[in-house]
């Protein structure tokens, strides 16, 4: 059986790990997730992973989504551009100077290594039906830019209808899957200001009332491949 859930609405990615990405027409997908996506990071002098959050492999560096990610033209390095609107690249060591001296640490930009920069999937995925019912508990819309998603699909309605989905399969375009995992936690970046969207001390509160924190799924690829916006999204 198969459900034609709508279609691809938004992909985006994020070059360098808790800073503003970039939309895209079209996205290669592999085995670790969307082409590009968080394979650079902040790093703190301790070894962190620059992030909204602390954890055992995270460290909170207030500032970083000020700043946007975007690859060049070969696709291989992020270009960086701050706040003020300079840019770097991130191979180039006025990169790290210049946000060691403007977030106040010392920091270091640096590709993946043995530990991953993505928090929980190699992709991460939400629908416009979870978007209008999360706007409905806030009474007001709410901007998909501040859960960070690699895909947004169109869905009719006004549900959360992802919490209906884990274990299954989803194909996307002529070819590629991507398998449905458990719903994904939220944390404090949802609140915070960045670009455009300022503090919001409300949705994070909401999420853990009403969702146990839960908010879009987990994804991980099945099938590699081309996906583009406009594709259909089929539910197997």
């Amino acid at each position: 059986m198969t459900d034609q859930l709508g279609t691809v609405a938004m992909l985006a990615r994020y070059p360098v790990k808790s800073m503003r990405g970039e939309r895209l027409d079209r996205a290669e997908l592999r085995p670790y997730g969307i082409a590009g996506d968080r394979e650079w990071a902040v790093y703190t002098a301790d070894g962190g992973i620059g992030s909204g959050k602390s954890s055992r492999r995270f460290r909170r560096v207030d500032g970083l989504l000020g700043y946007r990610a975007t690859l060049d033209a070969a696709g291989s390095v992020p270009l960086i551009e701050s706040p003020d609107g300079e840019r770097w690249r991130a191979d180039d060591p006025q990169a790290a100077e210049q946000l060691s001296a403007r977030l106040g640490r010392p920091l270091r930009l640096d590709r993946e290594g043995e530990i991953q920069h993505k928090d929980d999937s190699p992709l991460h995925l939400v629908s416009t039906a979870s978007l209008r019912a999360l706007g409905e508990l806030l009474g007001e819309p709410v901007d998909v830019d501040r859960f960070r998603p690699n895909l947004l699909l169109e869905v009719a309605g006004t549900d959360f209808v992802e919490d209906g989905w884990t274990g299954r399969e989803l194909r996307l375009g002529s070819g590629v899957v991507v398998r449905l995992g458990a719903g994904m936690p939220r944390c404090v970046m949802v609140d915070m200001a960045q670009g455009p969207l300022g503090p919001d001390g409300r949705i994070l509160k909401v999420l853990a009332s009403e969702r146990n924190l839960l908010l879009g799924v987990k994804a991980e690829v099945v099938r590699p491949g081309t996906v583009r916006l406009g594709d259909p999204a089929v539910l197997a």
